[in-house]
């Protein structure tokens, strides 16, 4: 990939947002990070939801509820998460979908590792800029090394508070029961934390 790539210098800025900046503060050095290089962050000033999902963290999204039954957040459909015509971008949906199922697999598998291997998603109605969408991933299948969960994201009825209108519905195949790579033998600590277990 070329880093001078107006494209690939959108995306690096979407995912790692001001965290890296282009110029160190006080100084006219360039700040440069080097492949292979690990960042060290300060945990003080690092969220819950950025320890659990980088990518959800990139999008604004909350996650209240981590238990065996049930993993459910929130977000405020922003700028970054639309598409041209100002709704949700499909693949936001599809992020969101992986990313809770995957969380739910790792936390019914017993904190093991897990991987998506196919995701099924049906985009059924659009959320607009400024809305806010809820998420919810519940088990279908919890197999020793294969689980299903389904993901449906809506928004509140806002002329009947109790309805939920669905925007989209997702079934995500997750394999688990997987070897744990030495350089990630604590992962599971962070989500353990949240976890109502």
């Amino acid at each position: 990939t070329n880093p001078k790539n107006p494209i690939n210098k959108f995306l690096y800025k979407l995912i790692f947002g001001s965290r890296i900046q282009e110029k160190i503060k006080g100084s006219k050095k360039k700040k440069r990070i080097k492949r292979g290089k690990k960042m060290e962050l300060s945990t003080k000033s690092i969220s819950m939801k950025e320890i659990l999902d980088a990518p959800l963290h990139v999008i604004g999204f909350e996650i209240s509820d981590i238990s065996l039954q049930k993993i459910f957040g929130y977000f405020l459909v922003a700028k970054k998460c639309c598409n041209p015509f100002e709704v949700l971008h499909g693949g936001v949906s599809a992020l969101i979908a992986e990313s809770l199922a995957s969380m739910g697999a790792h936390v019914a598998s017993g904190f093991g590792r897990v991987a998506g291997v196919h995701l099924s998603i049906h985009h059924l109605k659009s959320a607009n800029l400024g809305e806010i969408v809820y998420a919810e991933a519940k088990p279908l299948n919890v197999g020793k090394s294969i689980h299903v969960w389904e993901v449906n994201l809506w928004e509140k009825n806002s002329l009947n508070l109790g309805e939920r209108i669905l925007i989209s519905s997702s079934r995500v195949t997750i394999k688990t029961n997987m070897p744990i790579p030495k350089n990630v033998k604590d992962a599971a600590v962070n989500i353990k934390k949240y976890a109502k277990l």
